[in-house]
């Protein structure tokens, strides 16, 4: 049977695949996924490639066609059920395995699912998901064969392991908000053996997210978690997104820790042990995390926004610690280097549980800074990048400060401000932050500005967050 499928165009993305389902996302690009993915794993001479899902409604049926797919390639399927992606990552790296491949929508929309994937124990994205766009359509695939499938609950193994990692000295009580999402079953065991007092939010799977949208970076899905946090009087909050790849932390007094916040409390405790070592966070940090890596004896890195991007180069440069504002957690002390909201929580909890400051009091210790949180500004997807590129020539040119890891980030005597085009969506993607209110003025004025040179007219209206 001759084999040809082509994908929507916008469901290719940097990092994964992901698309509405029944509109630019169905079973018949989730079997292409499947039979293409196998392809290129058998080329490489594996076989064995683990499969999850998320508790999205969809999943179910697109698990199955991918099954299908990669059965079709001559792949041997892992199948692990239903459970956060971390879970899928433990399998890759703890199973014998070729690949693996995860069936999410992360913390998109109910309507929206996807595909993440890995060849051997490494993320496989960019190029490798546009080459596996383009083998699709041309139809390169291996002859058609019988595989098998293994159906295997490594949950059990995979919360054993995470509970090895526990480190805390007092009982601490803590609030979770699982967001209906993929973390339910696997946290529910989880806390059954974590010492402490325990509240779970939204604990029960459901991919129609009655309580909220299961993304932890945006504030309005951590109010029911704050008043919790208060009403129960507890040490921490602990928040997942849809698949618990990410994780968000209020602390006792109810205010929102950011990422880059709670990486400083994580990177201070690793470098304890590890004196010295590099300490990895993308580009849309605050200034105050790179500082205080810097004052506890680290070396911090500035990288490349994106998960991908980030577990690629800490494998590179052996970092024991990486992290990204919007909740990513990347250990590679005692972990395997991916990213696990579950592992993370685990982590940080035995920090604040060794701690004789509360979370609160740790929050206050830090610098104050007032700051943008990130604004969006639709910019068509053939000149996101050449906007970036004339906004960065425009600035060496003037003598600036830049810093052009991943878009421009421009560092003046009021602060800085980020320009860079989303890998994702039709968007360019900005930030700015002072020590004060009118230098974060100041700051969006350039920005502003910039943006004005190269055509565009931004709009900063609600542009002042403070953390």
């Amino acid at each position: 049977m001759t084999f040809a499928h082509k994908f929507h165009a916008s469901t290719l993305r940097e990092y994964d695949i992901r698309g509405i389902v029944g509109d630019t996302l169905g079973e018949a690009d989730a079997f292409a996924i499947g039979r293409v993915f196998g392809s290129i794993i058998a080329e490489q001479g594996g076989k064995r490639i683990a499969v999850g899902r998320d508790g999205r409604l969809s999943s179910p049926m697109l698990e199955a066609a991918l099954i299908k797919g990669l059965v079709a390639s001559g792949a041997e399927v892992l199948s692990i059920g239903c459970g956060p992606t971390p879970m899928l990552y433990f399998a890759a790296f703890t199973t014998p395995t070729d690949g693996a491949v995860m069936v999410t929508g992360s913390h998109n929309p109910a309507n929206y699912n996807g595909f993440k994937m890995m060849v051997g124990k490494k993320p496989f994205f960019g190029k490798e998901i546009l080459d596996l766009g383009a083998r699709s359509a041309a139809g390169l695939v291996v002859p058609e064969a019988r595989g098998s499938v293994e159906h295997k609950d490594i949950s059990d193994a995979y919360v054993a392991r995470l509970l090895q990692d526990w480190d805390g000295e007092k009982k601490l009580k803590v609030v979770w908000d699982s967001g209906n999402g993929a973390a339910g079953d696997v946290l529910a065991k989880l806390l059954a053996k974590l010492p402490g007092e325990h509240k779970v939010l939204n604990g029960r799977i459901d991919g129609n997210f009655p309580a909220h949208h299961p993304d932890p970076t945006v504030p309005k899905n951590l109010e029911q978690l704050i008043a919790a946090v208060k009403k129960e009087s507890a040490d921490v909050g602990v928040a997942f997104d849809g698949d618990a790849d990410r994780i968000g932390l209020v602390d006792n007094e109810g205010h929102v820790l950011y990422g880059d916040q709670f990486l400083v409390l994580m990177a201070r405790d690793v470098l304890r042990a590890h004196p010295g070592a590099t300490i990895i966070a993308d580009v849309k940090a605050s200034q105050v995390l790179f500082d205080e890596v810097q004052k506890a004896g680290g070396q911090p890195l500035m990288w490349k926004t994106g998960h991908s991007l980030i577990k690629s180069k800490m494998a590179e440069i052996g970092a024991p610690l990486a992290g990204e504002m919007s909740g990513h957690i990347f250990y590679n002390d005692k972990w395997y280097g991916f990213d696990d909201a579950l592992y993370a929580a685990v982590r940080v909890l035995g920090v604040i549980a060794r701690s004789t400051q509360t979370v609160g009091e740790f929050r206050a210790s830090l610098p104050n800074v007032v700051n943008t949180p990130e604004l969006r500004f639709d910019c068509a997807e053939d000149r996101k990048f050449q906007v970036v590129k004339e906004v960065a020539e425009r600035l060496k040119a003037s003598g600036d400060k830049v810093s052009d890891t991943d878009g421009v980030r421009v560092t003046t005597e009021d602060g800085w401000w980020l320009l860079r085009a989303s890998n994702t969506q039709a968007v360019l993607v900005a930030r700015a932050e002072s020590t004060s209110e009118a230098g974060l003025s100041k700051l969006k004025s350039e920005l502003a500005g910039q943006l004005a040179a190269s055509g565009l007219a931004p709009d900063f209206s609600g542009a002042n967050a403070g953390h």
